[in-house]
């Protein structure tokens, strides 16, 4: 046996699970039940380029079902280690659900996949490639010694762990149970949004039914980040907690009842018209009741975005409504660290710009293109609109953003639906796009962001149900509606109710 391969179904636990018929090396013939099952994929060698590096056979509690959980380790080329998890209930569905990841990292938690274990979903996740680094910091794992891309390790991330990830697993699946999924599906949001929507351009065939929920899906995330948060570092620009509280009551007040609800929450942030100038300081004076000059200048900026002189887009439009929520993606409050307010991009300053010591205090929009045309920048962006592969083969894909989304923006996930629709015309009725009122980012904020996703997915794929109205709630909230079919919004109306319009 392979010294750095090991197994927690024990030499005691194999006995009792084999009914104490046969001790440790010792055959005899026993019914197969699950314990027996995992600790067979132990040490399989079947599986191209994986290693299995763990089995533990875990029985049922009250919260989760028993199941068996495989460790392995893919390593499809040198440098190259993306490590897998694979969760198998014993009352299995028949299908599989793959997880994404988030910010600059995988996900391999119990949490994750907590939510499709309880379903009967076998589960597969990675590490993307890599166990080290945060959420916003991608140096120590995406970079040589020199600062140089470490090119094995962001090819993992950008798009081979999930794909591999999901090869493997569905041999594992097989050998496990004796038969494959009869379907595969896959969820994420943010990064996770955008492993899925890479999966339908690159990997066509993986997956019956993709949820891709605010997909980060091109570096215009990092460069609207960066621009935004440069916007705010100007002299005197900066806001506090108290500021952002005073604007985010006088957009309410101005456009909230404008959609037929007076309910805290904006049914279309883009079609408020209120002007932060409305605020501005009487001449000489200051706090935490009026803005002063730079400030309404720097709220003026990124309410209206930023574009290259090549008429791309360098940072999106952070949407009104939502102002509670900026001090998660942008330095309204205090400095923070580069990492945070650049949503990552001074890490890869050197494989994106060219320069591993470029100044982002200096960055500009025109600096976008160029760092978008960069070999990561084709690497990572999940931007091709001809899916005709994926949905050819009755593919179905699931888009959602939350409207008050502070990091990656909803408009660019409306641009890229709209760009496949007119790409792919025939695409129609494979893809779909739910836009959330008052949802921030995967969610949180003032609307309703509890909505069954893999349920309406299932529903799609198995029964050729298209969604078109999806029920959303809030926890600790009588406040809910039904999230509604792009371009279509749920509106209040006169009785209290809301409807798709």
């Amino acid at each position: 046996m392979n010294p750095d391969v090991r197994t927690t179904v024990t030499c005691a636990v194999l006995f009792a699970a084999m009914g104490g018929l046969a001790g440790c090396g010792r055959e005899a013939p026993v019914t197969r039940n699950p314990a027996v099952a995992c600790a067979e994929l132990f040490g399989n060698t079947a599986f191209a380029q994986m290693q299995v590096t763990g089995v533990t056979y875990l029985a049922a509690d009250a919260s989760l079902p028993g199941r068996c959980e495989v460790q392995g380790i893919i390593r499809p080329e040198p440098g190259s280690e993306i490590g897998v998890v694979y969760r198998f209930p014993e009352d299995w569905n028949g299908k599989l659900l793959a997880l994404g990841g988030g910010g600059w990292m995988g996900n391999i938690t119990l949490q994750a996949a907590s939510p499709g274990l309880t379903q009967g979903y076998a589960t597969l996740q990675t590490d993307a490639g890599h166990t080290t680094g945060t959420g916003f910091d991608a140096s120590p794992w995406a970079l040589n010694p020199d600062g140089t891309a470490n090119q094995p390790k962001l090819e993992d991330f950008s798009h081979r762990a999930i794909h591999l990830m999901t090869e493997r697993g569905k041999q594992v699946i097989a050998s496990h149970y004796g038969k494959p999924a009869t379907r595969a599906y896959y969820q994420g949001c943010s990064t996770g949004g955008r492993m899925g929507l890479m999966e339908v351009q690159r990997y066509p065939e993986d997956f019956d039914g993709v949820i891709a929920g605010a997909p980060v899906h091109t570096l215009q995330t990092q460069t609207s980040a960066q621009l935004r948060s440069l916007a705010f570092a100007a002299p005197g620009a900066r806001l506090d907690a108290a500021h952002l509280e005073l604007i985010h009551g006088a957009v309410m007040k101005a456009c909230d009842a404008r959609d037929g609800a007076a309910d805290g929450v904006l049914r279309d942030p883009r079609a408020c018209d209120f002007d932060p100038g409305v605020l501005q300081c009487a001449r000489g004076a200051s706090g935490a009741s009026c803005l002063t000059p730079a400030q309404v200048n720097a709220v003026r900026k990124v309410y209206e975005g930023q574009k290259a002189d090549d008429g791309s887009i360098a940072a999106f439009p952070l949407e009104k409504g939502g102002e509670k929520g900026w001090v998660r993606f942008v330095p309204a409050t205090e400095p923070g660290d580069p990492g945070t307010n650049s949503g990552g991009l001074h890490a890869l300053r050197g494989p994106l710009l060219g320069d591993p010591q470029f100044a982002l205090d200096r960055f500009t929009s025109n600096d976008v293109p160029r760092l978008r045309a960069s070999w990561l920048g084709r690497t990572y962006e999940a931007s091709d609109t001809d899916i005709s592969a994926f949905t050819a083969r009755g593919g179905k894909l699931l888009l959602w953003h939350g409207l008050n989304d502070p990091g990656p923006s909803p408009r660019a996930t409306v641009d890229y639906f709209e760009a496949v629709r007119a790409a792919v015309p025939e695409a129609a009725g494979s893809v779909q796009l739910f836009l959330a009122p008052g949802v921030a980012h995967c969610g949180g904020g003032e609307g309703p962001d509890r909505v069954d996703w893999l349920a309406a997915l299932d529903n799609w794929v198995e029964k050729g149900q298209t969604p078109e109205e999806l029920p959303a709630t809030k926890a600790n909230s009588d406040l809910a509606w039904n999230l509604c079919a792009y371009p279509q919004l749920p509106t209040g109306q006169e009785d209290g109710t809301y409807r798709c319009e």
